[in-house]
């Protein structure tokens, strides 16, 4: 029986998790999906009245903040530079640079964020990508984005 070398075509959040060092609140992505390694890939947020930003963002009508759709953009990049590089390399990936943001639209709770993320040029150490946030075939918010791929350091001995 021959391995399964397939691409990642889908992360769920267990594997999302492996990719990104984030934990709860600020992992943004419930799971991404549509992943052409190298190209492309469909980040898919949830968004819940119950996320500790709508404390203080707007009370009484709660806005998602439009930086949080921009990090939620570049976690799903992330989550592409990991599925292309393999899951199990650990890499630490670092948001670097955002250009062109602009926001068209409030996303608010109930709403269900698409992001959608496009590799504008790939190097060894730095990608720069293009994101677009969606809710219901209408975008909110989209920017450009570069990010840095770093291996973690290795443990320095003692003494």
């Amino acid at each position: 029986m021959s391995e399964d070398t397939s691409p990642l075509l889908e992360a769920d959040h267990d594997t999302i998790r492996k990719i990104l060092p984030h934990r709860y609140p600020f992992l943004m992505i419930d799971k991404v999906r549509d992943i052409v390694p190298g190209q492309s890939a469909v980040g898919i947020k949830n968004v819940t009245v119950n996320e500790p930003h709508f404390q203080g963002h707007f009370p009484g009508h709660p806005v998602m903040p439009g930086v949080l759709m921009i990090e939620a953009m570049a976690q799903t990049g992330a989550v592409l530079i990991g599925a292309s590089r393999g899951i199990e390399t650990e890499l630490m990936i670092y948001f670097t640079t955002v250009d062109k943001a602009k926001f068209r639209r409030p996303v608010v709770p109930g709403d269900v964020l698409e992001l959608h993320v496009t590799v504008k040029r790939a190097g060894s150490r730095i990608g720069k990508f293009e994101g677009r946030a969606m809710v219901n075939g209408e975008v909110a918010a989209e920017a450009e984005f570069s990010a840095m791929v770093q291996l973690p350091k290795e443990p320095q001995a003692e003494g």
